[in-house]
């Protein structure tokens, strides 16, 4: 126990004595930020000058002389400044000088100083761009100019034109930063990426602009001059990609491609970028041109293939397309499925083709009977076959089979558990509980996947389960949201006018039901899919004139908006609804992107 004591006794007088330390006021450093922070610079500058004098550092120096300015005390500075020169010197304390000859009204002895320092610089690749940044820091751009124009006389191996070309963008004189950004490339080809990168952030590539025909115009003429140095084509192919100019670039890709005696590598690749960028007639053109290069060809296959992926996406994102064009695609999947062999290879376009025939040609047995004949090749990548097995659970469905297709699901969800493909048939198998109007047990597995990794089918099961939430329960008939399920199953079936009675039934039996508003949603979904947009834009604007305030408010705006964007090709319409979405649905999931296309309709620069 007396030990015990002892012990509690010395952590008390630890502790008493510790208490001075504590209780000391602020350090030098706290007061001359503080006294600083405030503006009292002449109580600030008594702190710093004492902390420079114990260590004469930069950041006390610098502080010291930021003081002296504020105070208008230029001989207190001068002396500061000529102090810490005499300390360290570095041709970039002159520039401090200088400032303060400026200040004092003596701009002839400031640019003395600066001529001489710059004329005086070493062959020291540090002191030239802490000069430089000097000058910079003071917005004395011209001075660092001339300190990288006189570096580069004194340092032969290393150009300097990055910093310059930086100078010149800042100065906005696009045309001598395009010819430094250019000559670099010339030196050095590696730098090409970096050498983009800084266009991309500097100039603007959209309508043309007078930059950007600028840097066209010297990459031609360089290209002309200098035939066999590459790097000026390849530059050349993306301007035309940031310009959007697809056509010049398939040009130029081409005829880089005979010149070099290529193998088709960069027309193929800019075949893939004109797709995304749905430039269906110039990826065409790309394809066929490495495709005639012969069967031999190490893209030949690659060639075939993506060309039938890119006709189907021309065909079915064009409204007016015919039956014939479906079913000369469907000929040309056949042909060239014949020709490179049924495969593990060939496996992504039997996928396709078994797509086209039930989503487009309604062949539903035919394309089922093309992915369970695909499902028994050898070799198959294991991702694509679960979502050949995802597909085959979509036709089982369709063809109104939903427990067999609900085996498909089950059989992805326990081979990817853990996977988005996985979580994908879990939401499938969801709805095929909710289709058979067991909600209950639908919503169990709904709830889980508001958890998913996949933003997208969280936001599906989120938006399933509070549908089901809200129109089902203790004082709430089911009757309604039964219909409703089957009026979804049978759209999915393309069994459109049953969908539609059967939607029409509730309005007529159950008027004024909760599920007002996402009838007409689904109505929208249904007439969108099969490309009668009139239809579609109709029941959108139905919600947002009868039903501005409900859930399905914010998605009828952002549609509609899309509409407008992308189908009539009415920007300025677009743009309304982008902007009454913004301002009216505040919390809106889609405000981010809404958001970003109102920019980009309006002609913003977005980076």
């Amino acid at each position: 126990m007396r030990l015990i004591f002892k012990i509690i006794i010395a952590a008390l007088l630890a502790c008493f004595f510790a208490l001075p330390s504590h209780a000391q006021g602020p350090s030098d450093a706290q007061l001359a930020s503080q006294y600083y922070q405030s503006g009292e610079y002449d109580k600030a500058l008594i702190y710093y000058d004492k902390l420079y004098e114990k260590q004469p550092n930069d950041f006390y120096y610098e502080y010291l002389l930021k003081c002296y300015m504020q105070m208008e005390d230029y001989k207190g500075g001068e002396k500061l400044v000529k102090k810490h020169l005499k300390m360290f010197n570095l041709p970039k304390y002159k520039v401090d000088l200088g400032v303060i000859y400026e200040a004092m009204q003596n701009t002839s002895r400031a640019k003395q100083l600066y001529d001489k320092t710059i004329k005086n610089l070493e062959a020291d690749q540090q002191q030239i761009i802490q000069l430089a940044n000097a000058f910079m820091a003071k917005g004395k751009n011209n001075y660092a100019l001339q300190t990288y124009l006189k570096a580069r006389k004194l340092i032969k191996h290393y150009p300097y034109n990055i910093e310059i070309a930086r100078i010149y963008a800042a100065q906005r004189k696009h045309d001598e930063m395009i010819k430094e950004y250019v000559s670099l490339l010339e030196v050095n080809p590696s730098y090409q990426v970096t050498v983009q990168n800084a266009l991309l952030n500097t100039i603007s590539f959209e309508n043309n602009s007078k930059e950007s025909q600028l840097l066209k115009t010297e990459l031609i003429k360089l290209n002309q001059k200098h035939p066999s140095r590459k790097i000026y084509a390849e530059m050349l192919i993306w301007v035309y990609i940031q310009q959007k100019n697809f056509n010049g670039a398939l040009i130029q890709a081409k005829a880089l491609d005979k010149r070099l005696n290529e193998d088709g590598t960069r027309v193929v690749h800019l075949a893939e970028i004109a797709n995304t960028n749905k430039e269906y007639d110039i990826a065409v053109k790309a394809f066929n041109y490495v495709i005639e290069k012969g069967n031999s060809n190490y893209f030949y296959i690659d060639a075939k293939m993506s060309l039938l992926k890119c006709l189907q996406s021309k065909i079915t994102s064009t409204p007016d397309y015919t039956e014939q064009d479906l079913v000369t695609l469907e000929t040309r999947y056949n042909e060239t499925i014949e020709e490179l062999g049924k495969s593990f290879q060939t496996a992504p376009i039997i996928r396709e083709l078994a797509q086209l025939q039930v989503y487009y040609l309604d062949k539903l047995e035919e394309g089922i009977g093309t992915l369970e004949e695909l499902l028994t090749l050898r070799n198959i990548d294991s991702h694509l076959k679960a979502q050949c097995k995802l597909d085959l659970g979509d036709f089982l469905v369709i063809k109104d089979e939903i427990w067999d297709a609900s085996l498909y699901y089950s059989q992805v969800d326990k081979d990817f558990k853990y996977d988005v493909l996985g979580q994908m048939a879990k939401f499938k198998r969801a709805k095929i509980w909710y289709y058979a109007g067991q909600f209950k047990r639908a919503k169990g597995e709904l709830d889980v996947l508001k958890g998913s990794t996949s933003k997208l089918i969280a936001n599906d099961a989120l938006w399933l389960s509070n549908l089901i939430t809200d129109n089902t329960g203790i004082d709430t008939t089911e009757i309604p949201m039964q219909y409703f399920a089957k009026a979804d199953l049978l759209i999915m079936q393309n069994k459109d006018s049953a969908a539609l009675m059967t939607l029409d039934s509730i309005n007529a039996d159950y008027p004024g039901h909760s599920l007002t508003d996402d009838i007409l949603y689904l109505k929208y979904e249904m007439f969108y899919k099969r490309q009668k947009f009139d239809r579609a834009k109709g029941y959108l604007e139905q919600i947002i004139e009868k039903h501005s305030d409900d859930i399905l408010a914010d998605n009828a705006l952002f549609k509609l908006a899309e509409l407008y964007q992308f189908v009539y090709k009415d920007e300025q319409k677009a743009m309304e609804h982008y902007q009454s979405l913004l301002f009216d649905h505040k919390g809106s999931l889609f405000n981010v992107e809404a958001r970003k296309r109102f920019r980009e309709l309006r002609g913003d620069k977005i980076n």
